[in-house]
């Protein structure tokens, strides 16, 4: 039986949350292995809805939940996401969750530093969730963070706060802000330290001995590949490699443990929040693809941009992350339009291109080509097989694997966990 790595092949929000719901159920493992708690999935199962950011969304069926070391972690959001889902009753314990040792910590000033920038950025707002990610991110890089094994150590902590503090408090001056209060931070350290370190462990060594059982892996990803440091629109993209080769350096396990690659892709485009978005209707088919697809972030609340698929984006994406089969996903909020568009290339001051550019400049002067096809007025809603698709849903689906050069494994046609149609098993695989 092969291992699972979910990843979003757009600018996220692709329904990740269903699909992986959907394959953990089948799993004996869950890993979340980058992000924080910037990474909004909602699960429907059996009619309850379950909004998680943090957790990995196996923890709602009780099945082995992990939060790799790749993640940052907010300590305190982290209980309150907990709480609220031990109201809905679901059960979380040592035996069904684990939290990496090598963890590191999103901190108060870390959320501080976030919003500081945002709002002294004016017109270059790069449109974070103001969650405290990306400078827990820079801390990490430079060798300062506080990680989830210091919270055992909180009395030795002197050393890395001042590593810390002389960081910051340079920082918060430039914003007219005071110090790092060093006594509050470890305060409030002490209060949670006791409720995380129940969690905390070695989660490599457990992973290594789940895997040596012969036991399926679920590598849970988050955010989309558009929004990777690296290979993303950048400067709009989170602080992560949201890319699959993630899954090994952020759960300790080897790359050859990542297994069957499943790109979770949306049946048209969104994006939340600024950067470039070829495909991006400001009509009233873009309004209508919002209505109909409930377009607004689980995190954030904010509207969703909408557009058509753009297969330039999604088969580079799966390019450059390897993808082998993806989910299509919210086929159902194209039912009903007389016709669909999918960008099939861009044309950039008269230059036909065949891939995103990697300059913003660039990037937002791309104009998208389009191949035009008839729609369906048949509902698609809570297909379940082949024969329950119009004949012009399928021969949109058969395109849109045919622009990606990525075949199609699974179509969700509902946010419902059984309304899945399944062309190749990933665990199979």
């Amino acid at each position: 039986m092969a291992n699972v790595t979910v990843i979003g092949a757009q600018w996220g929000d692709e329904g990740k949350g269903k699909i992986v719901d959907w394959l953990a159920s089948r799993a004996d493992a869950v890993v979340r292995f980058q992000g924080g708690h910037n990474a909004g999935h909602t699960l429907v199962v059996d009619g309850n809805v379950y909004k998680l950011s943090l957790l990995p969304s196996g923890i709602v069926t009780g099945t082995l939940s992990i939060i790799g070391n790749g993640v940052v972690l907010d300590p305190w959001h982290l209980k309150s996401e907990i709480e609220k889902l031990e109201g809905q009753g679901v059960s979380i314990t040592d035996d069904n969750f684990a939290i990496a040792d090598n963890c590191p910590l999103i901190l108060p000033i870390h959320r501080d530093l976030d919003g500081l920038r945002e709002t002294a950025a004016g017109s270059g707002k790069i449109g974070t969730t103001g969650r405290g990610i990306g400078p827990a991110y820079e801390d990490k890089v430079g060798r300062r963070a506080i990680r989830v094994c210091d919270l055992a150590h909180l009395d030795s902590l002197e050393p890395q706060l001042d590593r810390l503090c002389a960081h910051h408090d340079a920082l918060r001056a430039g914003f007219d802000q005071p110090p790092v209060d060093r006594e509050a931070l470890l305060a409030e350290l002490r209060e949670i330290a006791p409720f995380v370190l129940q969690f905390a462990q070695p989660v490599w060594k457990r992973l290594k001995k789940v895997r040596k059982a012969g036991a399926r892996i679920l590598f849970e990803g988050a955010q989309g590949v558009l929004l990777d440091i690296d290979h993303g629109t950048y400067p709009f993209v989170t602080s992560s490699n949201t890319v699959s080769g993630t899954a090994a350096s952020g759960s300790g396990l080897g790359p050859n443990s990542t297994g069957f690659v499943l790109g979770i892709v949306k049946a048209y485009t969104t994006r939340v929040g600024s950067g470039p978005f070829p495909t991006e209707l400001s009509d009233e088919v873009g309004q209508r693809l919002g209505e109909r697809g409930h377009e607004f972030g689980t995190v954030t609340g904010r509207q969703r941009r909408c557009g058509w698929f753009d297969a330039v984006l999604v088969r580079q994406s799966c390019a450059i992350s390897g993808v082998t089969g993806i989910a299509l996903t919210k086929v159902d909020v194209l039912d009903g339009l007389d016709k669909v568009k999918i960008c099939t290339g861009y044309r950039l001051r008269g230059k036909i291109m065949d891939y995103f550019p990697s300059h913003a400049a660039d990037q937002a002067e791309v104009e998208p080509i389009y191949e035009e096809m008839d729609g369906w007025s048949e509902s698609t809603a809570g297909a379940r097989s082949w024969a329950d698709l119009p004949a012009n849903a399928i021969k949109y689906i058969q395109r849109v694997q045919e622009l990606i050069e990525t075949p199609v494994a699974l179509v969700s046609t509902s946010p419902e966990r059984e309304d899945t149609i399944l062309v190749r098993d990933p665990f199979v695989d």
